[in-house]
């Protein structure tokens, strides 16, 4: 019973770990509703555009680079004042329900190199917006945008769930082969040696060279008393009365009949030897 015990133990420990590794280790990028995403984009070029009364230039199409990152471009240069930039996105974004945590890069289509970014966040004092005033010069430019919330997701349902379910054959194969061990053993202790018999007597049974004698009731009851005290006497009186008279039964010849068709059982071992005492009892002799 100490191994289930453990095995429980050592159930738990793993359950609580794989819970873990799930909640600490499979977070992903949050995918947002990318045509929403782009909508809301192309009006902020578009508003962009208009701030500087330009209504002929054309918004190219918004590009997703990944789950959570968008790019906004533009037909020609363009030149704008960045605080007219994080005011439409701040607006147009509230509109369209889409998340409040989020990097805005404006990259020189030249070199990559950034030329004005800021971060917005729900919680407004983390803002990271730099000091407006200062117009971006014309130049052709692409407007990233990133939102950086991060969900706590799975990122791979398939290889979680073959994890748990490897973990539970596994325990199911230890507690089967701790299961059976610990029957073995449950066995191996009630099992009594007889000569070359094994005497099984919660199952009824000898077993001699693989080959099982089924014992009945009686004959296992009997066996087990004279079988417990060897080369002793045994008093008829106390045969019959643990064997017949305590289960409301009266013996007369039973008892010799049944002490008969065990010499009959044992009688391939001449080292066990069923000795009637006459007008006493029995004996077990075994040659030591």
């Amino acid at each position: 019973m100490k191994e289930i015990k453990d095995l429980s133990k050592f159930t738990i420990l793993v359950t609580l770990l794989l819970l873990a590794l799930n909640s600490c280790s499979t977070k992903e990028e949050t995918v947002y509703p990318s045509e929403r995403v782009k909508v809301a984009l192309r009006s902020v070029g578009n508003q962009l555009l208009l701030s500087k009364k330009d209504s002929t230039s054309l918004v190219l199409p918004v590009v997703a680079l990944s789950n959570n990152t968008y790019e906004l471009s533009f037909e020609n240069p363009i030149a704008f004042d960045p605080s007219i930039l994080n005011r439409l996105v701040d607006e147009i974004f509230k509109k369209a329900n889409l998340p409040e945590n989020y990097l805005v890069e404006v990259v020189q289509c030249g070199d990559n190199e950034v030329a004005y970014s800021y971060e917005m966040f729900r919680a407004v004092e983390n803002n990271i917006v730099p000091c407006g005033g200062r117009i971006v010069p014309e130049r052709c430019y692409t407007i990233e945008l990133t939102f950086t919330e991060v969900k706590a997701t799975n990122t791979s349902p398939f290889w979680f769930y073959t994890l748990v379910f490897l973990v539970l054959a596994f325990l199911f194969f230890v507690f089967y082969s701790k299961y059976h061990s610990f029957k073995r053993e449950t066995i191996s202790e009630n099992t009594l040696r007889l000569g070359s018999f094994k005497f099984y007597p919660e199952e009824n049974k000898l077993v001699k060279e693989a080959q099982d004698i089924p014992l009945s009731n009686k004959e296992c009851e009997l066996l087990a008393i004279l079988i417990s005290r060897p080369n002793q006497i045994v008093k008829r009186e106390e045969l019959s009365k643990k064997v017949w008279e305590d289960n409301g039964v009266i013996v007369g010849r039973s008892l010799d009949t049944y002490i008969s068709k065990l010499r009959k059982k044992l009688q391939d071992d001449n080292t066990i030897k069923i000795v009637n005492v006459h007008g006493v009892g029995y004996k077990l002799e075994l040659d030591k």
